[in-house]
């Protein structure tokens, strides 16, 4: 896919396009008034070790900023999201087959192999796991724990070999694409997104409105995309048919963050809830800046 980047000035221009990833999807992750990139760098990885990536469970995670006209890879500031993919593949890593992995020639060519077909198979899935764990560290900045991790779990033989390859992969991907890496906030100097509460009034509310917030220059979010399931159930078309009050908090790129469903009512609408996660909004502009906001929305399908 192909991921363009244009200015909101007049007329629209195009400011950077992005290529190489199966998907992309910007949002301000951390609620900190910066807006990520998320995709993956599936073109990269495609054919390496003979994969393709719908053997994969995932291609390589890529999270970017794009920032003063300068692309740059924000992989490390999330590691923990990393992490998370790691410890799910390594549980699903079995000693034995690690272990017998290890002992292969690691390129588990099927020619002329004499590990039966269905043995071989298993052992790929294994070698798919690792570089799943290996690539996980690349791209959140860890290369040296990336390499310990490899000559870890890789048959000592091939190592400089798939090191290389791996290597030549990320260079030829979205990597060749940036300008540089983010550099990630300090500890306990994190910030946190101005959230412009419009549910209640447009007035100023001591404590409540931050101090440089200017509501007289404050644009509402536009909807650009609803949409919700079909109801199947007949709760769910009981539900569907009364207007539903929503709380919704919609980060400075447009994506819902959170939803609350208000007023009084015996069962929540869990299909309406649910789809928030997939609505595009236009978000709220503070003078001719992007910000984060609450807003109270009333919905139903008559309307």
């Amino acid at each position: 896919m192909e991921y363009d980047i244009y200015s909101l000035r007049a007329p629209p221009a195009l400011l950077r396009r992005i290529t190489g990833g199966e998907f992309f999807g910007a949002a301000d992750t951390d609620l900190d008034g910066r807006v990520e990139i998320w995709t993956d760098d599936a073109a990269a990885v495609e054919g390496l070790e003979n994969l393709h990536t719908r053997d994969l469970d995932f291609a390589p995670p890529f999270v970017l900023r794009f920032a003063r006209g300068r692309l740059l890879d924000a992989g490390a500031e999330f590691r923990p999201y990393f992490d998370q993919k790691i410890a799910d593949e390594q549980a699903k890593l079995d000693p034995h087959d690690l272990a017998e992995f290890k002992s292969s020639d690691g390129k588990l060519a099927a020619a002329g192999s004499a590990i039966p077909a269905g043995r071989l198979i298993q052992l790929r899935s294994v070698k798919t796991k690792v570089l799943e764990i290996v690539w996980s560290y690349l791209y959140s900045g860890r290369e040296q724990e990336a390499w310990r991790s490899l000559e870890q779990m890789w048959p000592a033989a091939d190592f400089e070999r798939i090191r290389a390859a791996l290597t030549n992969a990320r260079a030829r991907g979205i990597h060749s694409q940036v300008d540089g890496a983010s550099t990630p906030v300090r500890p306990g100097r994190e910030t946190h997104a101005k959230i412009f509460d419009d549910t209640t009034s447009v007035a100023a509310t001591p404590g409540v409105t931050p101090k440089d917030l200017d509501l007289k220059q404050i644009t509402p979010p536009r909807a650009i995309l609803m949409e919700r399931p079909a109801p199947s159930t007949p709760l769910e078309i009981e539900l569907s048919q009364s207007e539903s009050e929503l709380v919704l908090v919609i980060d400075s790129a447009g994506k819902v963050r959170s939803v609350e469903e208000t007023g009084h009512f015996q069962s929540a609408d869990e299909g309406l809830l649910k789809s928030t996660t997939d609505w595009k909004f236009i978000p709220a502009f503070n003078n001719g800046q992007p910000v984060a906001s609450k807003i109270l929305l009333g919905v139903s399908l008559r309307r």
